[in-house]
């Protein structure tokens, strides 16, 4: 029977963030990801020694531990690129400009992508306790994990940190009582439903035009466009959300690649047709992320009304650690570490 302190499902930017804090107390924990990676929802795509994120990109000054932690593990911090003018795309696709400055001035971005703060926290965990390609099947509360490998683990303390409405999935013996079950699957999980396309270029060009990169639209498929290039400068990259239903985005994906193109063509010209490289993330195909339920079109967010009251179950033998879960920063990045320090706090005492 294998045997640890603290078994953490999820690698993600809570799982990681929670097993940096336990390493550093000399706490014994294992992970144990779903994918063949560590991240979560934070995923990137690298061209020309630079990586754009696929997932959450920002960050704000009123989020002090994303600040706190980056400066703590070496990783760079910039400001998001807002000067010049937005693009406004009408239901008619008549293009208006200067209309609004960069809509996303003051947001913060990470150096190397969001991806190197993953980096920056597993740089430290030992390879050994970090299992990916391993999916929980059940639960107990007596404390065993069985896995979809077949494997069996037994734990003090099991910490999901998963999405609510992923963990609702999981086999648990004995059963979730009725309201347990209505709270995680009521949870919705931020951005799930979600799709993101990154163009990249040889260079910003849009900034010579005094442009800032931002753009909105009314007829899409991309409804909202950013500046997605890194602090250097070069290359250059944007990136839009689809304003396409789930459902229909993955009937015909070239074709959807086609009309954004033209889109960021009839945006920022010709040059912004041809990118050297894209790429196209659609949370809501991913299993470990989204559910039928996140399936609808929507940026809701999760409601403390409805977690707080399932922080935990069986008297504290499973915690729920994703970020749905934070009183404050329910869904953002900083949510993760602000329920990653929680569940510490929770596990360690007063010793941390």
């Amino acid at each position: 029977m294998n045997q640890t302190d603290i078994a953490i499902v999820g690698g993600g930017l809570a799982g990681v963030a929670l097993a940096e804090q336990l390493q550093r107390e000399g706490v014994d924990y294992q992970i144990f990801e779903a994918r063949d990676r560590l991240g979560g929802r934070i995923e990137s795509t690298a061209y020309d020694g630079a990586r754009f994120d696929l997932g959450p990109a920002w960050f704000w000054h009123i989020q002090p531990r994303l600040m706190a932690v980056c400066e703590r593990l070496g990783v760079g911090v910039f400001e998001q690129f807002s000067e010049g003018e937005l693009l406004f795309e009408d239901s008619v696709r008549q293009v208006h400009r200067g209309l609004g400055f960069a809509s996303m001035a003051g947001s913060l971005r990470i150096e190397g992508g969001v991806s190197a703060l993953i980096d920056a926290f597993a740089r430290d965990l030992p390879v050994a306790r970090l299992h990916l390609d391993a999916a929980v099947q059940s639960v107990s509360d007596r404390g065993y994990l069985q896995l979809k490998n077949g494997s069996v683990w037994q734990a003090r303390r099991i910490v999901l940190a998963i999405p609510p409405r992923i963990a609702a999935q999981l086999w648990f013996d004995p059963e979730l009582t009725a309201d347990q079950q209505r709270r995680l699957t009521m949870t919705p999980t931020w951005m799930a439903g979600q799709a993101k396309l990154v163009a990249i270029y040889d260079e910003p060009f849009w900034r010579q035009d005094g442009l800032s990169g931002d753009a909105m639209s009314q007829s899409g498929p991309l409804m909202e466009i950013h500046d997605a290039s890194p602090a250097a400068g070069r290359p250059g990259a944007l990136f839009g959300f689809f304003g396409v239903p789930a459902s229909a985005r993955n009937a015909n994906r070239q074709a959807l690649v086609s009309a954004s193109l033209a889109q960021l063509g009839r945006l920022f010209g010709n040059r912004a047709e041809e990118p050297v490289r894209t790429a196209i993330k659609d949370w809501a195909t991913e299993p470990e992320t989204a559910t039928d339920a996140d399936q609808a079109f929507g940026m809701e967010h999760p409601s403390a009304e409805i977690t707080g009251s399932i922080q935990s179950i069986w008297h504290g033998k499973v915690l729920f650690g994703a970020s749905e879960m934070a009183p404050q920063f329910g869904g953002y990045m900083e949510g993760a570490l602000e329920q990653a320090e929680r569940i510490a706090q929770h596990l360690l005492g007063d010793t941390i």
